[in-house]
């Protein structure tokens, strides 16, 4: 009677803890679904190599700031190792393989990096951090994922031929998810905030050379709408953006967690139509609410117990997960 007792007080416990991963996760996708629209705004006026880099050489300056204020801990060897893996992911692969692709693309077309993103970086978890999901989690994933590029591609004209631009989304894809994963996992160690921080920092030596190198091959001379949105991109989508999605893969499950950001491309396209001026149409509205069905029920599927979300050959692995959540929490 005891055991039962303890059992449904976790899993009470485990509810609260999993909605508020996904409600860290939602509002970090908010902030990434304006990045493809606000990209393609930038690049009009901005080298797509300035806009790439020099949005991380803004967002380096103010996590040193804000290291240095809050006076944190400095990382490991090791884990200065993985923290070049996540900016390598998400500092410079996604921004400048996007700013590039979205010079000739659509940026109803460039959802189909946010599209696939969810899936790749379900697999990248599964790798990195041996999460272990159901087959429906994996089943309401892959249709998800399918339903989430059929939506863009119809958006953004189709996919059928491959041009230089959906190889450089496609690169961008493998390196948000590695960049995800790697930091999800690092996020229960040093802190949400304090990961994308601390990637930043690391990149920022290779980020001020290409970034003066941009400028100086193409001084920077843009409207105040594309500062703008450089500005958006520098504040937001590399740096306040990923507190809120790093703290919600930290609480995780992340392979769960991973799966609200279905939801992107609906967003991304929404907003692409209100700011670029992109044509919404029915196919869009019904498409993104087939993306945000498979986004609800991946994230409701459950994971057969939250301990088996760990690696599983004992409950050493177990344990450590729980009390990296707790940590999360704590963040």
């Amino acid at each position: 009677m005891k055991q039962q007792s303890s059992a449904t007080h976790k899993a009470a416990h485990a509810l609260p803890r999993s909605a508020a991963a996904i409600g860290w996760g939602l509002l970090g996708v908010l902030a990434f679904s304006f990045t493809v629209p606000m990209t393609r705004v930038a690049v009009r006026g901005l080298s797509p190599l300035f806009v790439g880099t020099g949005r991380a050489v803004v967002a380096a300056a103010l996590a040193a700031v804000a290291l240095g204020v809050t006076r944190q801990a400095r990382p490991t060897g090791a884990q200065w190792a993985r923290l070049v893996v996540v900016a390598a992911g998400i500092v410079l692969g996604f921004p400048l393989l996007t700013s590039f692709a979205l010079q000739t693309a659509a940026a109803g077309h460039g959802a189909v990096v946010v599209a696939l993103v969810p899936a790749a970086t379900a697999v990248a978890v599964v790798a990195r951090g041996h999460e272990r999901p159901p087959r429906v989690f994996w089943v309401t994933a892959a249709v998800g994922a399918v339903a989430a590029l059929g939506f863009a591609s119809v958006q953004g004209g189709g996919v059928g031929r491959l041009h230089v631009s959906d190889l450089l989304l496609f690169g961008a894809v493998l390196a948000a998810a590695v960049g995800y994963a790697e930091g999800g996992l690092l996020a229960r160690e040093l802190g949400a905030w304090q990961t994308v921080s601390w990637a930043l920092v690391a990149a920022a030596p290779v980020t001020v050379a290409l970034t003066v190198a941009a400028a100086l091959a193409r001084p920077p001379a843009a409207s105040a709408a594309e500062w703008a949105a450089f500005g958006y991109l520098a504040l937001v989508s590399m740096f306040l953006g990923f507190f809120a999605w790093y703290r919600g893969l930290a609480i995780g499950p992340m392979a769960r967690v991973s799966q609200v950001q279905l939801v992107q491309p609906v967003l991304s396209i929404l907003w692409a139509a209100l700011l670029v001026g992109e044509r919404l149409t029915w196919a869009t509205v019904l498409g993104g609410l087939a993306v945000v069905l498979c986004a609800a029920v991946a994230v409701r599927a459950r994971l057969g117990g939250v301990a088996t979300t760990a690696a599983a050959p004992g409950a050493r692995s177990a344990v450590p997960a729980r009390s990296a959540g707790a940590a999360a929490d704590r963040r």
